[in-house]
């Protein structure tokens, strides 16, 4: 939902400028929320700016995907980065089923919509590598804070990686009362809200299930761009976005249970 409340603002301030009002917000609202504190060791801070870095390049990616894609079609391809994460470093023969049951479903992408936007695409992997580091990053990240502490500085330092590109690009056009407005809805709907679920969900319910379930995002995001933006993707499409969340649902569900 924050990524389809987003792209309506990009008319206005384009895809740089609603990556800072969402970072932007998302650092003002995690910082008032856990007050982290600035002193920290010198392999934490190497983390926090690693993650921030990392967050705010996957942010900026993905939004410029995103202004060339469909919803669905961004999301799953951006979803091959924690994908490859997950088959990474694998000899399980099951495995390479899945590999190949998600690379099936990236020809299904592109074979389904001829005009797909090469451009789009290329943005939308960017995103997805930065996916997959932001994961590996986010592992360390818990190991050197605690609470959302590391989390809040994370964000901090992504908006600063984000906002002077939105700044240059959109001007005081950032300023306007009901897009400051829009941008906080972003900011919440896309970072703050989904995050603080993570945590409370991770608490909750063992880590495979969570990745299993995590699986589910390009179909959930199919879904709501049809229903919230009117983006109708071919039959085709539809399949390819069920073979990544078939081949991300096994490699999880794989990985997590020989943890």
């Amino acid at each position: 939902m924050g990524s389809a409340l987003a792209k309506h603002l990009f008319g206005e301030v384009g895809s740089f400028g609603t990556v800072a009002l969402r970072l932007f917000f998302a650092a003002v609202v995690l910082t008032l929320l856990w007050r982290p504190s600035l002193r920290m060791s010198r392999g934490a801070w190497t983390v926090v700016l690693a993650y921030g870095v990392v967050l705010g390049v996957m942010n900026l990616c993905f939004y410029l995907a995103l202004a060339r894609l469909p919803l669905g079609i961004a999301v799953t391809i951006e979803f091959l980065g924690p994908l490859a994460v997950a088959l990474a470093g694998s000899r399980r023969w099951l495995d390479a089923l899945w590999a190949v049951l998600a690379s099936g479903g990236v020809v299904l992408l592109m074979d389904g919509n001829g005009d797909l936007d090469l451009v789009g695409v290329l943005f939308a992997l960017a995103a997805g590598a930065c996916w997959g580091l932001y994961i590996l990053v986010g592992a360390a990240l818990g190991r050197h804070t605690t609470e959302g502490n590391g989390l809040a500085l994370g964000m901090a330092v992504a908006a600063v990686v984000a906002v002077p590109f939105g700044a240059v690009d959109a001007g005081t056009a950032l300023l306007a009362p009901w897009i400051l407005l829009a941008g906080l809805g972003v900011a919440l709907l896309s970072s703050v809200i989904p995050y603080s679920l993570d945590l409370e969900a991770l608490r909750k319910i063992p880590p495979r299930v969570f990745g299993i379930l995590m699986s589910l995002e390009p179909a959930m995001a199919a879904l709501i761009g049809l229903i919230v933006l009117q983006e109708s993707l071919q039959w085709s499409q539809w399949i390819a976005v069920l073979c990544v969340v078939a081949a991300s649902a096994g490699a999880t569900r794989g990985a997590r249970a020989e943890v």
